[in-house]
């Protein structure tokens, strides 16, 4: 997260071990995908079009929110990555029309992919509980329902509307990523969801996919 969007504009930026407290094997892992500075700039410009500003950071490396979903997604690190931050000071409102401004990237044949989860409380994780807490299995649920209608301002409003969204994200950061996917999707598009089961008492990290229909 940073204050003001931030694009990475490296062609190697390396990555970020940002999170702590973990096997030492996590450490070890890398990713050596490359970037695509000419993309940063075209998305710098199509924002500023939007009157969205947006800075070029040369410095700074895909954080663990771009690489370790990419490492499961396209293990061969072969397709060029440009990261756009989650910019703090971002409403939810805002989030969602950044997304908006994002969608003709996909006309490009750019992939516009939002990681974080649907429930997120590392305070409640339970390593060796099978069980599912209440609240993740109906937050995980009522996700679900917003996605699939495009019920964008339900989702948007999640954190005042919806009483399990304290529980489910103590912060909001792995949250509001899915705004921004949202923006970027049409009503025309074939929605499908990769159901991933709830772990650890309190992890869901079940996915969505929004395709144009050809």
């Amino acid at each position: 997260m940073t204050r003001g969007n931030a694009i990475t504009h490296s062609c190697e930026p390396g990555i970020l071990y940002d999170f702590g407290g973990f096997p030492k094997a996590l450490y070890e892992l890398t990713y050596p995908a490359i970037g695509q500075p000419e993309l940063a700039q075209t998305i710098q410009t199509l924002l500023a079009k939007k009157g969205v500003q947006a800075h070029l950071d040369s410095r700074r490396s895909f954080d663990h929110g771009v690489w370790i979903p990419l490492l499961h997604l396209r293990p061969e690190a072969d397709i060029p990555i440009v990261q756009i931050s989650l910019n703090v000071d971002a409403t939810p409102e805002d989030l969602i029309d950044l997304g908006s401004h994002l969608y003709s990237l996909r006309e490009q044949g750019v992939a516009i992919i939002a990681s974080g989860g649907l429930t997120h409380n590392l305070y409640d994780i339970q390593m060796k509980h099978q069980k599912v807490a209440d609240y993740a299995a109906r937050f995980e649920l009522w996700v679900t329902e917003q996605a699939q209608k495009r019920n964008l301002k339900a989702l948007q409003n999640a954190s005042v509307k919806n009483p399990d969204f304290k529980q489910s994200h103590p912060t909001p950061e792995h949250y509001l990523p899915l705004l921004i996917a949202m923006g970027a999707t049409t009503k025309e598009d074939e929605f499908s969801q990769l159901t991933s089961p709830i772990q650890h008492h309190s992890i869901s990290m079940t996915s969505f996919l929004w395709q144009g229909v050809s």
